[in-house]
């Protein structure tokens, strides 16, 4: 009986593509900026929150936020943090 991989050929194909999109992200410094957001998107899928309605929020409270919690904004903390 043959294995099914497509959920793991799935889970895998933003990587795919993020890879081959990065090669053309116009410098260095914009190719990290991507990757850092795109690790921040993926981690908000991870935690099953809206990651457009998180930047929002977090770009929000951002210019308030003390420096020393910042960490409270990570996705994995927003639901700790929302009020």
């Amino acid at each position: 009986m043959p294995i099914d991989n497509n959920l793991v050929e799935n889970s895998i194909r933003p990587i795919a593509i993020g890879r081959r999109n990065w090669l053309f992200a116009g410098s260095h410094e914009a190719a990290q900026i991507s990757a850092m957001l795109y690790s921040l998107f993926a981690t908000c899928k991870l935690h099953n929150i809206e990651p457009i309605q998180w930047l929002t929020e977090v770009l929000s409270k951002i210019k308030d936020h003390p420096i020393n919690k910042i960490k409270e904004l990570l996705p994995e903390n927003y639901y700790a943090t929302k009020s």
